[in-house]
């Protein structure tokens, strides 16, 4: 009977679908349910339980308007969200290392029962995963205000009286980025009962990819996290982080298009899921006027804030700074990251010189930067060359960056490269954002991924899938993925790693030099000056804006 007992109570699982020796116990809570008395506050514990919990089906998901192929969606009234899923090896010998992950979403969608994140084959691989629900969107990164003039609403909430940390000094009792604190909260459950489930408190890997490696990011340079992990995994990490006032003119738009006062009083009289709906408005508003600025192109309106509680900077200017501490970082991006927001749609269309230039203009751009990716890519339609700027600034050189900016204050970095494509009828199949994470859980053989990764697998892809598995779980167990980490500036010499199928490599090198192929994948970065290399040669004269959501 797979049943394991934690500091609440004790938990029933089950046996994974995919491999009966991986025991996978679902929606666990790590905290209470952030809503009623708790809304807009600091994670509080969730109460103990008797007898054995069943804890065989995914938890609710955070409120969010989203609806993902293979996972369940929202419904109001499920408040029980702040919950994490295991998977662990049914005999395995304890103290195992502890892989943690954050999904991403643009901090406003997405969940970890989606068939993505199936822990199942790393689990099998000797780790012990574990995935996680946070609060997105307003309920977990809006800005409440510290005060209302016109409020006497009290630290002691009309809903009950259940008691809140913070009470009596408001700036604690509404806390800016709680996204993040939960994160942090289920980062200390892991450290208090994994061992229960064979795993090792000491030898945490936090990963994440897109708005949750920034999130990780986020973690590794603030202090209330420091302990909590020792390696960080991040994929396709994203440039964005406000500033406290960008944070409050988001609030005052999400409440006019709700109907309700930017207070504290009124946007907890608006339901949770009116302040989804609202935001989707807001969104779209940006979406449908170009002359909006920077969030016409892509409208994420959410994202961590400089609180100066939490957080006090970006996380790349806080890593340069040596806020990373003795975490190792294994950081990775596709090479063609942005291909996927325009194939989905949720990117605007820049087709004409005028639309490219104001994209420029609009992001501080130089004229070097643009004429440059022109030149290689001499061929390309011009709403390529904007994927292309776009990529890099938004994830491909923010990632890089962060990895560098690591290394160069006196960390360990390791940094790859997803490149990974497929010819397919009706067209080339990109190394695109999210493509590379089926991959690196083990989970090709999902229907709702084949968008991501251009239908059924092959062999050829599932050795690929091996590769870079194996490597997450080395990193994770020794800290050595299994190339060596940045000795400088990548494009200064620094080995990175590339992922590719066997043939693309075989192919590549024959491209190259007419030689064999680099061993494993692994290339010198003064090779990488291609167009599917993320252009670092121009990031590095040309400069990376800090953008923020």
């Amino acid at each position: 009977m797979d049943v394991f007992t934690t500091k609440s109570g004790r938990v029933r699982g089950r046996r994974a679908a995919r491999d009966p020796d991986i025991v996978t116990v679902l929606g666990l809570p790590y905290a209470a349910p952030p809503f009623g008395v708790r809304r807009f506050r600091e994670p509080q514990p969730t109460e103990p339980w008797d007898g054995v919990r069943d804890c065989t089906a995914f938890g609710p998901v955070a409120p969010q308007s989203a609806e993902l192929p293979g996972a369940p969606s929202c419904s109001p009234g499920d408040e029980d969200i702040l919950t994490l899923n295991i998977w662990t090896p049914a005999d395995g010998p304890g103290d195992l290392p502890v892989l943690v992950w954050i999904h991403g979403g643009a901090y406003v969608f997405g969940s970890s029962a989606q068939p993505d994140f199936d822990g199942t084959a790393l689990a099998g691989g000797g780790l012990v995963v574990v995935t996680l629900n946070s609060r997105l969107g307003f309920e977990g990164f809006g800005h409440v205000p510290d005060v209302d003039a016109d409020s006497d609403l009290s630290d002691a909430d009309a809903d009950g009286d259940v008691p809140v940390p913070g009470a009596g000094t408001s700036a604690a009792a509404f806390p800016d980025n709680r996204g993040l604190l939960d994160q942090i909260a289920a980062l200390e459950w892991v450290r208090d009962n994994i061992s229960a489930f064979g795993g090792s408190p000491d030898r945490v890997t936090l990963a994440g990819q897109s708005s949750g490696a920034t999130s990780v990011a986020c973690l590794t340079v603030a202090d209330r996290a420091r302990g909590l992990f020792r390696r960080a995994v991040l994929h396709s990490a994203v440039n964005a982080f406000a500033t406290m006032e960008q944070a409050a003119r988001t609030t005052a738009e999400v409440a006019a298009a709700a109907g309700v006062p930017a207070t504290r009083a009124g946007l907890l009289a608006a339901p949770p899921e009116a302040l989804v709906a609202a935001t989707d408005r807001v969104c779209e508003r940006y979406a449908q006027d170009p002359g909006s600025g920077q969030r016409h192109y892509d409208p994420a309106i959410y994202g961590p804030v400089a609180d100066g509680v939490l957080l006090t900077a970006d996380p790349l200017e806080a890593l340069a700074a040596g806020a990373g501490g003795a975490v190792e970082l294994l950081v990775c991006h596709t090479t063609e990251e942005y291909w996927l927001l325009d194939a989905v749609g949720s990117s605007a269309k820049i087709t004409s010189e005028e639309q490219l230039a104001s994209f420029a203009a609009d992001f501080g751009l130089p004229a070097s930067l643009v004429e440059g990716h022109r030149e290689r890519l001499p061929d390309a339609p011009l709403l390529d060359v904007y994927l292309s700027l776009y990529s890099g600034l938004l994830f491909a050189e923010y990632s890089t960056r962060l990895a560098e900016a690591h290394a160069l204050a006196g960390g360990r970095a390791f940094l790859a490269r997803f490149d990974r494509r497929r010819d397919r009828a009706g067209g080339r199949v990109r190394a695109w954002h999210c493509a590379d994470i089926p991959f690196a859980f083990g989970n090709l053989h999902e229907e709702s991924v084949h968008f991501l990764v251009g239908g059924p697998p092959g062999a050829a892809d599932q050795e690929l899938s091996r590769r870079m598995a194996g490597a997450w779980a080395e990193f994770a167990t020794h800290g050595e993925p299994g190339w060596a980490p940045l000795d400088g500036p990548a494009g200064s010499g620094a080995t990175v790693r590339v992922w590719r199928t066997e043939a693309e490599e075989e192919a590549d090198a024959a491209r190259r030099s007419g030689g064999a192929r680099r061993a494993e994948g692994v290339r010198r970065a003064e090779d990488d000056r291609g167009a599917e290399h993320g252009f670092r040669d121009l990031w590095r004269t040309a400069g990376l804006p800090l953008l923020a959501p």
